[in-house]
């Protein structure tokens, strides 16, 4: 990987040693593995016929050496290719149709700009849905940098065409593991621009920035953190009194948790295993690891199709409702097997071990739709007696001595982002909830929020949401005077109390 040989620039330097095993940790048959990406690169553009206008010859040089400018001539960014940026544009408007939600909340702010003179920086899969966020944040004040939170999930050609508008963009699909600090260092290290807020989504850019410009939080007026695994160290950060400064936890607002993970994950699981391996669902054996809103959403579109669900979990509650959605509750031990499909869907780690990889059956397909890439332990297969055959892009099989086949898909990395799309619309939720804790969190007064974590006002779950009924052209019933004063609420909500589970 590249972190052997930093073309021409200075080395990283490692605070100490533990970070630099961090880096180091991840051999690669580097040779192999440039080859087959240089091979599959066209193919893993997101439209995968269209992709013959990227000029095949570049794809050898990695976007940290090619100086390219923009149209306003400004190099404050690095992207695969600026002269994509034209269908990166396309994507946009085509993203933009379904995230009306978003383009509303431009319109309002035209007048009064609440986020004038927030300076945000971002880390997020980068794709055409999340433009439509970052220029609505733009639209309504904001100067923003972005990086990708996933060295898969970037779509080249929308980086490009955010870059052609002036967000300076450090993302390309395909990164090394070197290449991704490298981004989020650029993302927040530059002397004329300081940041005052941050948007993450997996906790990496946070991380980042305690290690490496601790001085900067001295600036920042809060942190909003969209994901499981980012909300847990943000939490595990607040026990150890680490935290300095407030996070809005948006991973558990009642519009992400119960739409983005519920509704995104039963749409687009099927999606990114089809696309990958052309697998037939009916009847197949397979085992879903963690019943929480994401293993749902999984289970519910596979019953559909036909396929013999089991669930692991370690939690009795989601246990107990996975028996009374009719799933068998097993341990992976028990059944690994007989499984056709293994999917984790739980923020642990190890939760596929070396030992259950060893004894799975031939042609048994290994997923993860948790946020990190530490579920399924990939780095044990990364083992001289077993040999790595990329099939095509993101799939790759792992041959075992004896002849036998595993399909990994996205080296354990997120499915849905890695190997196909996931719904805009309910990513339009997710961004609006996003945007409106950025607002929150930037526009509070002095004292309002502490050094701790947070969720979001109700009462801005609930204009999220209605912010989406017109899409449905639903008409939602008002209360009377009386009907109002007999339930104890406002005519204008919230309509449930904090503790209510939806």
């Amino acid at each position: 990987m590249a972190h052997t040989h930093v073309h021409g620039r200075e080395r990283i330097q490692f605070a100490n040693t533990e970070d630099k095993q961090e880096f180091t940790k991840y051999p690669t048959k580097a040779g192999r593995r440039s080859l087959s990406r240089s091979i599959s690169q066209s193919s893993t553009d997101s439209y995968s016929s269209a992709a013959s206008y990227t000029d095949s010859s570049d794809d050898e040089t990695s976007p940290r050496d090619k100086a390219q400018v923009n149209t306003q001539g400004s190099n404050d960014f690095c992207v695969k290719n600026i002269k994509q940026a034209e269908f990166g544009r396309r994507e946009i408007e085509i993203a933009e149709q379904d995230m009306s939600a978003l383009i509303s909340l431009r319109k309002r702010a035209q007048g009064e700009k609440p986020l004038a003179g927030a300076k945000v920086v971002g880390c997020t899969h980068i794709t055409a849905q999340t433009a439509v966020l970052i220029e609505t944040l733009v639209a309504l004040g904001a100067q923003c940098r972005w990086t990708a939170c996933n060295i898969y999930s970037t779509q080249n050609e929308v980086a490009a065409a955010l870059a052609e508008t002036g967000v300076p963009v450090f993302a390309w699909k395909g990164e090394s593991e070197d290449d991704f600090w490298w981004c989020i260092d650029r993302c927040v290290s530059t002397e004329s621009w300081q940041a005052n807020m941050i948007l993450d989504d997996g906790g990496d850019l946070t991380h980042w920035v305690y290690k490496k410009y601790p001085s900067v939080f001295k600036k920042v007026r809060g942190i909003v953190e969209e994901s499981v695994t980012g909300v847990h160290r943000l939490y595990q950060l607040s026990k150890a009194g680490k935290l300095c400064v407030p996070a809005m936890n948006v991973n558990d607002s009642v519009t992400k948790q119960k739409f983005d993970n519920l509704y995104c994950c039963r749409e687009s699981i099927l999606d990114g295993l089809k696309r990958t391996t052309d697998i037939m669902f009916g009847g197949k054996q397979v085992v879903v690891c963690g019943y929480g809103e994401v293993g749902k959403g999984c289970c519910t579109a596979l019953k559909a199709l036909g396929a013999i669900v089991v669930i692991t979990e370690i939690d009795p509650i989601c246990a107990l409702q996975a028996c009374m959605d009719g799933f068998r509750v097993v341990k992976l031990s028990e059944v690994i097997r007989q499984m056709d499909v293994v999917i984790t869907c739980t923020g642990n780690k190890n939760v596929v071990t070396r030992e259950q990889l060893d004894r799975m059956k031939n042609g048994c397909v290994v997923c993860n739709m948790g946020h990190s890439n530490t579920e399924i332990d990939v780095a044990s297969l990364r083992s001289p007696e077993l040999t790595w055959e990329r099939v095509r892009s993101q799939v790759d099989h792992i041959i075992w001595p004896d002849g036998k086949r595993v399909v990994m898909l996205a080296e354990g990395r997120l499915l849905n982002l890695s190997c196909s799309t996931v719904p805009t619309f309910v990513l339009s939720i997710t961004a609006t909830t996003q945007a409106l804790a950025l607002i929150e969190l930037f526009n509070a007064p002095e004292g309002r929020y502490k050094q701790d974590v947070y969720l979001l006002p109700k009462k801005m779950d609930e204009y999220v949401a209605s912010l989406h009924l017109p899409n449905f052209d639903a008409h939602l019933t008002e209360l009377s005077d009386e009907q109002a004063k007999y339930m104890g609420l406002n005519k204008n909500g919230p309509f449930k109390p904090n503790y209510y589970r939806y």
